[in-house]
């Protein structure tokens, strides 16, 4: 089974290695540091829930099979831009981004799957079962990034 922040010991997987993290752990690749991070997952997790607003991009991600591919399947390359709502220009403050970061984890066990999700910007239309999982794979890639 893939792993799945719709899933209770993959969040606690998750909220595990962020234990790991502090803000002065360099990134291995990328040009984010910590508090930056946490900052960008905690923004990304408010989007994924509808309350943090993103412009689509029209790009051929949005169409299967390559969307499926990417959401489930293929490994995130590095160094690849995101939304520009998803960086933030001010220094975040790291216990707040942290206790944040760990909420919006939690609070996935609450989400209601059958309630309609927003448009992911460069996804288009997901199913909740895509978010969750995208949103386990996205944090990983981060966490990683981090070497945590």
């Amino acid at each position: 089974m893939q792993r799945s922040l719709s899933n209770a010991v993959a969040r606690k997987e998750l909220l595990d290695r962020l234990e790991h993290l502090t803000p002065e752990t360099t990134p291995l690749w990328g040009k984010m540091t910590a508090p930056q991070m946490l900052a960008h997952l905690a923004d990304w997790m408010l989007m994924a829930k509808g309350e943090l607003k993103t412009a689509g991009i029209n790009r051929p991600l949005r169409y299967p099979p390559l969307k499926q591919l990417v959401i489930y399947w293929l490994p995130f390359p590095k160094g690849v831009p995101t939304a520009p709502e998803l960086i933030r220009g001010e220094i975040p403050e790291w216990s707040v981004e942290y206790a944040a970061v760990r909420r919006h984890v939690q609070s996935f066990e609450k989400l209601d799957p059958k309630t309609t999700w927003p448009e992911h910007p460069v996804f288009g239309k997901m199913t909740p079962k895509a978010w969750c999982v995208f949103a386990y794979r996205h944090m990983d890639h981060h966490l990683r990034q981090f070497g945590v």
